[in-house]
């Protein structure tokens, strides 16, 4: 495995201490901190801390990384009593030590505490690490989560000098009971150095990897990104302490990557996307608190495609999440104007999609897209990364394929519908309304855009008309790509649902200020 320690030039940089301590521990470490919820121990360490994953009432999936060998093993404690030991796999240089257990039969609207020590042949076990997250309630109850997505790009990583990736730690501080990460969970084409020069003179100071350096290529550099994130102390503390619904975009890959795309970049000697979309796609899985039966579905179908990593998760009475794969089966990116159904979802998942919604009694049903409805994003001067396709004419190309899922919502009278999204790095509030739209056959919905969460900041940019969109809200930094510095270019979204069904939704930035806020009310049965 290659070492993950900072440069040197990082280190005389910022004078942060030795290279082992940042590689173990962060930037607490490299303070000379201890990282919340660890215990030292002799032996195997645990450097990424723990995470848990997809929590619903009755199911969890704890995922953890030793530092080599060892046996997962898990205690779990919970309400009235509930004890729980767990002697989960392997972990091994396969899944770059990584390892998860999924727990079913819980009780639900619970508490829980856990500790995790990875054992090693001889039966010595090491450095223990502990978590926490609540089950989904069974009945009526409140609930709250967070959204957001982009970390760790553009070159803005782990600036020690501020904290680390303080917008995690303004997620952590509304006590959600999940958070859903939109979205470019890395930055595996952006580059990392030392220091950036910003407009205004401020330099700003990253911690440094080998494996971010460069743009990834090899499965290694892929994984290291993800390694990568996991050394900043915020963002440990909040996968601690928060379950996450993880989703995939284009940059744990490559920028606006599609199958079969073929690269005209100079930074890469591997140009064939389809092969680093698969080191890209298996190290996102290995490092995502997803269960491993979802992953495990693939089985047998191993030579047909990728893991299905689209999925529902039950939230209880009042919330379902609906997690979209809106990258897996994408179009080229043309000009969108094909007369034809191209995908961003493929007829599998937008079937599932409507099938799923149809079956959920829960009050919400969230859709979880990794792109924006109705945002124009460019891809070049021609082709359109997006799904909209900068035409605000009746639905062509990918848009086909969205217009046929709001047609099905609204015949089969699927009430209560909200989209969430990222991407864009910036935060919105857009109201679709067929009154408005070229294409009619639709029942009016919200779609909220949220990020980066450390990340340039980018944007506002232009809607297309083909749904009707009204932009109810938008917000961006002062100038394109500023960095995470003030936290006023850096957003989230945090959703309150309440015991009486009442969906209230917030965007605030990441010092914690509120910039938009908007309640909806339940309608109807569904």
């Amino acid at each position: 495995m290659t070492s993950t320690q900072p440069t040197r030039r990082l280190l005389l940089a910022g004078a942060l201490g030795s290279a082992g301590s940042l590689a173990l521990g962060g930037v607490a470490r490299a303070q000379g901190q201890r990282a919340p919820g660890l215990v030292i121990g002799s032996r195997l360490s645990i450097p990424s801390g723990v995470q848990t994953g997809d929590v619903t009432a009755r199911e969890a999936t704890i995922w953890s990384r030793s530092d080599g060998p060892g046996r997962m093993m898990v205690r779990l404690s919970g309400p009235r009593g509930y004890r729980r030991t767990v002697a989960g796999p392997w972990a091994t240089p396969d899944t770059d030590h990584t390892a998860r257990v999924d727990l079913r039969g819980l009780p639900s609207g619970g508490e829980f505490r856990y500790t995790v020590e990875f054992e090693d042949a001889d039966g010595h076990r090491g450095e223990r690490a502990t978590g926490s997250f609540s089950t989904a309630p069974a009945g009526r109850d409140a609930q709250s989560f967070v959204w957001t997505g982009d970390t760790a790009g553009q070159g803005w990583g782990i600036n020690p000098d501020l904290g680390g990736m303080q917008g995690y730690a303004a997620m952590l501080a509304t006590r959600p009971d999940f958070f859903l990460h939109s979205g470019d969970t890395i930055y595996a084409d952006g580059p990392i150095s030392a220091q950036v020069t910003e407009p205004d003179g401020q330099v700003w100071c990253n911690l440094v990897t080998p494996e971010v350096a460069v743009v990834a290529q090899s499965l290694e550099e892929y994984r290291g990104r993800h390694r990568y994130n996991l050394m900043d102390d915020n963002v440990r503390a909040m996968y601690a302490a928060v379950p996450v619904v993880a989703q995939w975009d284009d940059h744990e890959t490559v920028n606006n990557w599609y199958p079969g795309e073929i690269l005209d970049d100079p930074r890469y000697t591997e140009r064939r996307v389809d092969v680093l979309a698969a080191r890209g796609r298996q190290a996102w899985s290995e490092y995502q608190p997803i269960a491993a039966r979802q992953l495990g579905e693939w089985g047998a179908r191993r030579q047909r495609g990728p893991v299905r990593i689209y999925r529902t998760i039950n939230r209880g009475k009042h919330l379902d999440v609906f997690s979209l794969d809106m990258r897996t089966f994408k179009s080229p990116n043309t000009s969108g104007r094909e007369s034809e159904l191209t995908p961003i979802l493929g007829a599998e998942q937008r079937n599932w999609l409507v099938k799923e919604l149809r079956r959920s009694n829960a009050t919400w049903k969230v859709i979880a897209a990794d792109l924006p409805l109705g945002i124009i994003v460019p891809d070049g001067p021609v082709a359109q990364e997006s799904v909209s396709n900068a035409d605000p004419g009746a639905p062509l190309g990918r848009e086909l394929e969205i217009a046929w899922v709001l047609q099905q919502i609204k015949r089969h009278r699927i009430r209560n519908v909200v989209w969430l999204t990222a991407d864009v790095h910036y935060c919105a509030a857009h109201h679709y309304d067929p009154s408005r739209a070229a294409f009619t056959d639709f029942d009016p919905f919200w779609e909220f855009v949220a990020g980066p969460i450390n990340a340039g900041s980018f944007g506002p940019n232009k809607m297309d008309a083909t749904f009707g969109p009204r932009v109810d809200f938008a917000k961006a930094g002062t100038r394109a790509n500023q960095s995470p510095r003030d936290g006023k270019s850096q957003f989230f979204g945090h959703v309150d649902v309440a015991d009486d069904g009442q969906f209230a939704v917030s965007l605030r930035d990441t010092t914690g200020e509120v910039v938009y806020r908007r309640t909806l009310e339940p309608q109807g049965r569904h």
